[in-house]
């Protein structure tokens, strides 16, 4: 299972009531947080959850509402003793942006690890995680932006009747289910797929921020669980400013929704001129149903589907 809880929803400046927008997911020990804008820090006590375990940081881009509360973020991850490398993703420049913050951060008992997108679509992988598969995907924003698509894989059943008839040793099973081919003393070789049923569905969520409808958001959003998606604007007639600032209306956000065909979207990265975003949903579901207004904080625990 994967926690996932989006931290802040506000774009542009934090609010009394609204930080700025940040997701954080956990599984399996390990934590990603996708951006760090001011206020992260405040909304991650807020939830009780800690920043010590984050093990990768992924920037979709670098407006400060994006960017700003790093400092402060490793600046509490040092003072923690942390060892470990930090992992640190995000378009062209990561490094150069990354350095001119650490101005005010500039000793950390921790090194920091760059990957820096050369490409419109790129994979990411974390050490002890071959199942979970980040991959970060460019959209369309007035700079370079990426969105990120997470999956978590899951195998099929072992077919204990199979290992039986096929006499494999049980030392060996554990092994096979891992994904290793054996080759046994006396000489026979086995494989995964002798003892391993089709692999299962798993579970697939897509973070989109900053950006105009694209069919790249909607092709990696196909049949995503979730789909988080900026809502900058609720207004009808705001339409012509979220072409100029290169954002989204809630309406453009439920239409991708629909022709992904997710389960569920989340609304996010608001406008500080949107105080209350739950009053342009009527409309919104209109187009895609399963539409919520997010606020800051909100969790979900994604679990595999019974099959």
């Amino acid at each position: 299972m994967i926690d996932l809880c989006l931290l802040g929803t506000g774009g542009m400046m934090p609010l009394p009531y609204r930080y700025l927008t940040s997701l954080m997911v956990r599984y399996n020990g390990y934590s990603i947080l996708v951006d760090c804008g001011e206020g992260t820090q405040m909304a991650l006590r807020k939830v009780g959850w800690s920043p010590n375990p984050i093990s990768m940081i992924c920037f979709t881009h670098y407006h400060a509402d994006h960017i700003s509360g790093l400092p402060g973020m490793l600046l509490t991850m040092g003072n923690a003793e942390r060892k470990e490398p930090l992992i640190m993703a995000g378009p062209k420049g990561l490094e150069r942006v990354v350095n001119s913050l650490r101005v005010i951060a500039p000793e950390l008992p921790f090194p920091i690890v760059y990957h820096e997108f050369s490409s419109a679509e790129e994979k990411l992988t974390l050490d002890g995680m071959p199942d979970f598969e980040v991959t970060a995907f460019k959209v369309n924003h007035n700079v370079m932006c990426y969105g990120y698509d997470f999956r978590l894989s899951r195998k099929g059943r072992f077919n204990v009747e199979n290992a039986n008839a096929l006499e494999i040793p049980r030392n060996y099973w554990s092994r096979l289910q891992n994904g290793e081919t054996i080759t046994h003393e006396d000489g026979r070789t086995f494989t995964p797929d002798m003892v391993m049923g089709q692999a299962r569905t798993g579970i697939h969520f897509t973070y989109v921020t900053d950006s105009r409808p694209t069919d790249s958001i909607v092709r990696h959003a196909e049949d995503a669980d979730l789909f988080i998606c900026e809502g900058m604007y609720g207004e009808p007639d705001k339409i012509q400013k979220a072409r100029e600032k290169k954002h989204m209306t809630f309406y453009e956000a439920a239409d991708m929704a629909k022709k992904a065909e997710v389960k569920e979207m989340w609304l996010t990265h608001y406008s500080p001129s949107l105080n209350s975003p739950k009053d342009y949903l009527h409309d919104t579901k209109k187009i895609f149903k399963n539409t919520i207004a997010a606020k800051d904080g909100r969790m979900v625990t994604l679990t595999f589907p019974e099959e």
